[in-house]
């Protein structure tokens, strides 16, 4: 195990925090599951950095790290719509598209073809990571104005996994099914 690892698995780590600060019932309990919440998310960022700078690209970390992040966006969404700050729609279109996007890319894999993130994918994930995050600390610090931004740049990030996955499928789908299986 090296650096970026750890750092992936520190993210996995901090989920059952978040969960239990985002759902827990005591005053400032969201700026508790908001520091987590950045805390995992900035292990993502910087996970990615030192793997590529240090040349420690592993294939544990090629799981990890995916895992690791729609982990994190599950269960924050999952939270989210229990708390009725996100609309299940959104939520199941999200993950929808998370799992979507990773079958297809171990299928692929299981090819001999790699997948890499698009500007598209990076674009929601960064959004994503952002909107969720002001959700997290919800109308409670972020009054209605804020809040009805965080709203609307919710729906940003849908559209945004919604491009992304199918600009995977479009550019991708034609190899990916006409390849055989190694």
């Amino acid at each position: 195990m090296n650096i970026p690892n750890y750092l992936s698995l520190a993210r996995i780590l901090a989920i059952p925090a978040l969960v239990a600060m985002m759902l827990a019932d005591f005053k400032g309990h969201e700026i508790i599951a908001l520091v987590i919440f950045v805390f995992a998310s900035l292990t993502d960022w910087l996970d990615g950095f030192i793997a590529r700078r240090k040349g420690e690209v592993t294939v544990l970390g090629q799981l990890l790290d995916p895992t690791a992040d729609k982990l994190l966006i599950a269960s924050a969404l999952i939270c989210l719509v229990e708390l009725k700050l996100v609309p299940a729609s959104a939520a199941i279109i999200i993950i929808g598209r998370e799992i979507a996007v990773t079958g297809f890319r171990a299928m692929a894999s299981s090819k001999g073809i790699n997948i890499p993130a698009s500007a598209f994918g990076k674009a929601k994930m960064g959004s994503e990571s952002w909107i969720l995050g002001a959700l997290v600390l919800g109308p409670h610090y972020l009054g209605k104005i804020i809040m009805g931004a965080a709203n609307v740049g919710l729906w940003l990030v849908v559209a945004l996994a919604i491009i992304s996955a199918l600009e995977y499928f479009v550019r991708f789908g034609p190899r990916v099914i006409s390849q055989p299986t190694e």
